[in-house]
This record gives C-alpha cells, structure tokens and sequence, in this order.
C-alpha cells in the first residue's frame, strides 16, 4: 500500500465498496469516495445510496458523469472497471495515491481478477510514474466473507442499493439481487 496517500473509493453504493470505506478508514487513509455515471440503468439509486454512505462516514463524495448513447444494466459489462479507473484517473490528471475498488473473487469476469489489477497497475504506473495505484482489498475473499466483514464491524448495509435493474424496490432477479438474497441482506 502506499502510506499517507489520498485514498479514491470507487462508491458505487453496494455492499463491497461501502466495505472498502470503512477498511481505509478503519486504518486511518485519508478516504474520498467517488461515484461515476456512465449510464448504467441503475444510477440514480445508486448515487442516492453513495452519497448516503458518504455521509454517514462523513467522506467527501465526488460525482463524475459521462455521456453515452448506451444504457448498461444487467450482468458483464466489458470493459467497466478499467473504464472506471481511467475516468478517474481523466478527471483527476495529477493524482496520488490509491484507487481502491470493491472487487471479490467469485465472479468469473476479467474486471474481477488478480490479473485484471496487475494489468491496469502497470497502466497506471506509465501514466502516474507509479504514484497511484489500484487496490482491491477483498479480491481474495467470496462475497460471503465480505458481507461477515460488514457483519462483524456493523457496516451501513441499510444504506446500501445493489439492483442492477435501478428499480426503486429490488428486483429480486438481478445477478445482484439474487447475491443479496443468499446473503440474507435486504
């Protein structure tokens, strides 16, 4: 890790990101979350619940939008997390320091793997003479073993929204909303 770094959360307002607050915090980073509409169908509940972490962590919350004629919702959307980490990186041209994502093995896609970050560490090490880099502080863990760490530090789960559909009530039939109910998390 690189110590007394701003630390840039990647906030989509679930439950995997909300736990990589409060894990920077917890070890005293000096934490800002980040929320980036690039028109999934969900953003709207999404930023609602950002922004509602944000505050009960009392961290700064940025909110990037970029325009696109596409909507994304439902399951793999290539490309996403690097996008992500780039649209970071493009609204914030001389950053330092970590960029932290809610990333959990389990999930079959390339976004979601060791390799993944490997990869996009050395991008980012070409772009930011290796000042930043990305940090997925559960990527060894299953999503069970994440949400029992929120357990276990009573993280804002109530707070969090993970429809992939953006219905104000959760669907239920999500990829997301079926994780959720396995778990037991409303």
């Amino acid at each position: 890790m690189i110590e007394n770094k701003p630390t840039f959360v990647l906030l989509s307002g679930g439950v995997d990101s909300t736990a990589c607050v409060h894990y920077y915090l917890s070890q005293g980073f000096d934490v800002k979350g980040v929320f980036i509409d690039y028109g999934q169908v969900a953003n709207k509940n999404e930023y609602n619940s950002a922004l509602n972490i944000a505050s009960y962590y009392k961290i700064h919350l940025d909110h990037l939008v970029f325009k696109s004629l596409r909507s994304y919702s439902q399951g793999e959307i290539k490309g996403r997390n690097a996008f992500l980490v780039v649209a970071l990186l493009l609204a914030n041209p001389r950053m330092k320091g970590i960029i932290s994502m809610g990333i959990h093995s389990g999930t079959p896609y390339y976004d979601c793997s060791e390799s993944f970050i490997n990869d996009i560490n050395m991008i980012l090490n070409g772009y930011t003479d290796g000042q930043t880099v990305l940090e997925a502080p559960f990527l060894k863990w299953d999503k069970k073993m994440v949400y029992h760490y929120c357990e276990k530090y009573k993280l804002p789960i109530h707070l969090t929204y993970s429809c992939e559909n953006g219905t104000d009530v959760p669907c239920g039939r999500c990829l997301s909303c079926l994780d959720r109910s396995a778990l037991n998390v409303g």
